[in-house]
């Protein structure tokens, strides 16, 4: 069982090598996943910042939680594409007759989305921090928001393996990924839920990108999470596991 579960960390490991070298190969994987969540935090910060009222003097504090979701949900676009141009090349056929555990190729896109998700919301981080932004967060603070992003990660990552293996064109298999950069919009990442018309609002504060938001916000400002926290967690694992035992599900036929 121990040579099992080795072998297939080891292969893991090569298939996360492979899907990360084509990622650095792509500049317009970089460009998307990084630059546009940065330029959206630089619009926002410096021509729309001063006509919006957050009650705070520094935007960047308040806009930054929502910029990384967004930046996560356009990350995770090209696990399904990596995902779908694999499927239809034939290499998983290929890998499935080679002497390797066969789940190590889907698990190893799962675990490339988890890494250039983290690099792409470092990097942002950082721009922020050019940008003015400050958190009064401990570690354990940080950490909590860590593992908030992981699991966000790894629900929308589960979320785009259906969606590649399910998708009949390249089209296909990233379009699922514009209603989820959409989500953060109609929440609180940019504007308090208050200052939105009543169906509006009501759909806001009940969407799971507004607790996740909250969360991170209050842990970052060190303000109290109250039930957010727990809310958010529901959701990202909650829907983590309803999309991995579907995604399972799809990747057993296609591989069958």
């Amino acid at each position: 069982m121990e040579a099992v579960k080795k072998h297939l960390f080891s292969d893991m490991g090569v298939m996360l090598g492979r899907s990360m070298r084509h990622i650095t190969r792509s500049m317009d994987t970089i460009i998307t996943v990084c630059l546009t969540p940065i330029a959206m935090m630089l619009l926002f910060v410096y021509v729309l910042g001063g006509a919006i009222q957050v009650g705070t003097d520094n935007y960047v504090n308040y806009l930054l939680p929502g910029i990384l979701l967004v930046a996560i949900a356009s990350g995770i676009a090209y696990t399904a594409v990596r995902l779908f141009t694999d499927m239809k090349s034939g290499i998983f056929e290929r890998f499935h007759s080679m002497p390797i555990a066969r789940s190590a190729a889907l698990w190893g896109h799962v675990l490339t989305s988890l890494v250039s998700n983290a690099i792409s919301v470092v990097v942002i981080i950082l721009v922020a921090l050019l940008m003015g932004f400050r958190s009064p967060a401990g570690v354990l603070s940080w950490l909590a928001v860590s593992g908030i992003l992981v699991l966000f990660t790894l629900a929308l990552t589960w979320i785009a393996v259906i969606a590649g293996l399910s998708a009949t064109s390249v089209d296909g298999a990233s379009a699922f990924s514009y209603p989820l950069i959409f989500l953060p919009f109609i929440s609180s990442a940019f504007v308090p839920t208050a200052s939105m018309p009543g169906p509006v609002r009501v759909f806001a504060e009940n969407q799971p990108v507004t607790s996740i938001v909250n969360a991170i916000r209050s842990l970052l400002t060190q303000q109290p999470v109250g039930n957010d926290i727990w809310t958010a967690l529901v959701w990202c694992i909650g829907i983590t596991l309803v999309a991995y035992i579907f995604a399972m599900r799809a990747y057993k036929r296609k591989a069958a």
